[in-house]
């Protein structure tokens, strides 16, 4: 069994290659059953939660990811979130590798992001606006400028010097970036706007939103978690990773009790984007939003893809 540790598995994920690879693997048959949640010494001083989310698919992979969740150990000045992934011969069930599932989870979900995105936003979208500068958030701008022509990248985070050193990193990678003080403005300057932060009050307003824009969700995967008002949901473009959105996601759940969106009006998933049922954005001047909570099928592709270029 191999062990792939954290470095590697970065490099054997460039998203040139693993944007392709996910819009594949929603293109071909795979098993999802839906993710377990387990409590973990819940009346404790420290209590957690463990998530297993399995997949497999006529490949030949079978996976599962682990991720505890101990959000006390922040004050421990500890990692709140750990993840593994052990990758399965799905024929047999041999162990074939354990690989970082730290690296497996953030890269697989901006590469979803890019490639809702690349069905969802202006062709000529150039202008990125990212709302957080945590793991994920960091990664975005490079994600979307494997499908977008992206030169200019705004940053906003709660925390300004967060903020401040991804925009320096992204300069030194050759993006034109700056950290945005003005969440409205910024919006009014931005073809793209993606938030991954873990808030629980709205952070953009569909007012700020100007016609052509493609608005990415991707942070809140709770009820509680809020990045957008309910407006953005009313008379735009709404899609979904997957359906399983609109039982967890409070960006979804909280439009839908108030009238602002009815579940019929979701256009389509990313599986029927990618298998050509579905055109993606029909207008320019249309705003388009899309909400995700991530799926097992994006961890075993990612897990395949690292598997085959590391056995190469």
């Amino acid at each position: 069994m191999l062990i792939i540790d954290a470095e590697r598995t970065r490099s054997l994920l460039p998203f040139a290659e693993l944007v392709p690879a996910l819009e594949t693997a929603f293109c071909e048959p795979v098993e999802v059953p839906l993710r377990h949640n387990h409590s973990i010494a819940p009346d404790s001083d420290s209590p957690g939660c463990m998530l297993l989310m399995p997949a497999w698919n006529r490949q030949g992979f079978l996976g599962i990811k682990t991720v505890t969740i101990y959000p006390h150990n922040a004050s421990k000045g500890r990692p709140g979130l750990h993840s593994t992934y052990m990758l399965h011969n799905a024929e047999t069930g041999a162990p074939l590798a354990l690989i970082d599932g730290n690296e497996i989870t953030s890269r697989r979900t901006a590469a979803a992001s890019a490639l809702a995105a690349s069905f969802l936003s202006r062709e000529d979208a150039a202008s990125l606006l990212v709302v957080g500068a945590g793991r994920v958030a960091s990664l975005l701008a490079y994600a979307y400028r494997a499908v977008r022509p992206i030169r200019q990248v705004a940053v906003w985070d709660i925390n300004p010097a967060q903020a401040a050193t991804l925009v320096e990193q992204l300069q030194r990678d050759g993006f034109e970036a700056w950290v945005a003080d003005d969440l409205e403005a910024a919006c009014a300057h931005a073809d793209i706007v993606t938030c991954a932060t873990l808030s629980t009050t709205p952070l953009i307003l569909r007012d700020w939103l100007r016609d052509g824009t493609h608005l990415d969700l991707i942070g809140g995967f709770t009820p509680q978690m809020r990045e957008t008002d309910d407006a953005c949901f009313a008379g735009t473009s709404v899609f979904v990773d997957t359906y399983e959105a609109v039982l967890k996601a409070g960006d979804l759940l909280s439009p839908l009790a108030s009238g602002a969106l009815l579940e019929s009006d979701i256009r389509s998933n990313l599986a029927s984007l990618c298998q050509g049922k579905h055109p993606g954005r029909a207008t320019a001047k249309e705003i388009t939003v899309f909400k995700a909570v991530g799926t097992a099928l994006e961890d075993l592709a990612a897990a395949q893809l690292v598997y085959l270029q590391h056995s190469k």
